[in-house]
């Protein structure tokens, strides 16, 4: 049943058990000051053991404080830290998936700064970032490098650059956040300059190590980056020796707004993003966005239009996911469900872990007695 979803991948030497990826998902889980707390580690753990062949490791900030989004956001900028991500690494690998960890400068979305940094100065809800001169430019490239590094030596299998939801590589590619004047700025190949300055350093510090890319396709606004420039940006990334794109859309200025609102409601309704990445590459392409039944995602891959399948909130309502799946038991898969108004959304823009509003009362009160 679902034969490629259940098949094996290849990528930069490393085989995947099948094409089922836990794409990133930020719940709050890590403990205040970015530090692997033991609900990040169950949570890991638990979603490795759902069966899916790789765990990306959501959102770790390269420097904190004014790359951070939060200060939940897990933090891999400090050797402080790297005890609590090597345990992090090995729990997944232990439970039988590849570990590969995302990390990411907030830029202009950054909370935990008083002063946010991006490439222009452009409004974000009301608060005005303070555009980056060259020097602190060429700072944060090397701090993505050094973070990178430290991914490595924790012991995960990979690292994800995070190009999306509108954070600081995406806000440097996009003609509406990026209005620079110098190299870094205007042309597209300007603007794409830094996120492969990034990619290049953090492969000089990193070697054959595994680099992937989470990939905003379409910022969904009319003055953003669209498909006909981020296709190019995928091409060069393909040339430079990317491992995998990973593609999304939208950023946290276009979520809100009513059609994209229930655009997301949609079954698969980031899959023609993935498609248009796919056609314009040869490397792995992820697709993520509801794919949410064993035959639409299996589908995805048997036609063409990507060649992973990215589940997050799919796997975390079930880790028994890809076991239903598997068994031909999707009549038992508890679903993530939209009509809850994305509630665990919500609760993370509070600062509170999130749980799962469609889980079981079972499991709801098992896991509020043990973390709240």
């Amino acid at each position: 049943m679902h034969p490629q979803l259940f098949s094996e991948i290849t990528i930069q030497g490393l085989t995947l058990k099948n094409r089922l990826t836990m794409a990133p998902l930020y719940l709050g889980y890590a403990g205040q000051g970015g530090t692997v707390s033991g609900m990040l580690l169950e949570h890991y753990r638990l979603m490795a053991q759902s069966g899916v062949a790789m765990v990306v490791v959501e959102n770790a900030t390269v420097d904190h404080p004014t790359g951070s989004d939060s200060n939940r956001t897990l933090r891999v900028d400090t050797d402080d830290n790297l005890s609590g991500l090597k345990r992090l690494a090995g729990a997944i690998k232990q439970a039988g998936s590849l570990a590969c960890l995302q990390i990411n400068h907030a830029g202009r979305f950054a909370h935990a700064t008083d002063q946010p940094v991006a490439p222009s100065a452009v409004n974000t809800f009301g608060c005005m970032p303070m555009a980056l001169e060259k020097n602190e430019i060429h700072r944060i490239i090397d701090k993505y490098a050094s973070a990178a590094a430290r991914a490595k030596t924790a012991g995960f299998d990979m690292v994800e650059l995070h190009g999306g939801t509108g954070y600081l590589l995406a806000q440097f590619l996009s003609p509406r956040t990026n209005r620079r004047s110098d190299e870094y700025g205007g042309s597209l190949e300007n603007r794409q300059q830094f996120a492969l300055e990034v990619f290049n350093r953090v492969k000089a510090a990193v070697g054959g190590f595994p680099v992937g890319y989470w990939f905003l396709a379409d910022e969904w606004l009319p003055d953003g980056l669209q498909l006909d420039e981020s296709t190019q940006f995928a091409k060069s990334l393909d040339h430079a020796g990317i491992a995998y794109i990973s593609v999304m859309g939208g950023t946290y200025e276009s979520f809100s707004l009513p059609t994209i609102v229930d655009k997301s409601k949609q079954e698969g309704y980031m899959l023609d993003l993935a498609a248009a990445v796919r056609s314009a590459v040869d490397v792995p392409v992820i697709a993520a966005g509801r794919l949410a039944t064993g035959a639409v995602a299996n589908r995805a891959i048997a036609e063409g239009k990507t060649d992973l399948i990215g589940l997050a909130r799919v796997v975390w309502a079930d880790p028994q996911w890809p076991e239903k799946v598997r068994e031909s038991r999707e009549a038992d898969i508890i679903h993530c469900n939209p009509a809850c108004g994305d509630a665990c959304m919500h609760m993370v823009m509070k600062g509170r872990p999130a749980y799962c509003v469609a889980w079981p009362a079972e499991k709801m009160k098992a896991w509020k007695t043990k973390f709240v």
